[in-house]
């Protein structure tokens, strides 16, 4: 399958689901290049930012399964390999 390279944006809602969304990503790790998160505690909300390369049915799966977290927004941008 062709490869992808992206972002996925994560904004969690509830920190109580911190966990969750870092298991999630821990069963992803073969496919994510770089991950940055920054807590905003007087917003009361987290923000991940994960480069990542694979095919797009995996990021796919990945941003659906981090999209029916309760409490989490993400958005994705993916462009094709050269």
């Amino acid at each position: 399958m062709e490869k992808k390279i992206g972002i996925i944006s994560i904004v969690i809602f509830n920190r109580n689901i911190v966990e969750e969304v870092n298991a999630l990503l821990s069963m992803y790790a073969d496919m994510i290049l770089s991950r940055n998160g920054m807590p905003l505690r007087e917003e009361q909300l987290s923000l991940i930012s994960v480069a990542v390369k694979s095919d797009a049915d995996t990021i796919n799966a990945l941003t659906g399964k981090l999209g029916k977290i309760k409490g989490v927004k993400v958005k994705s941008l993916l462009i094709k390999t050269s």
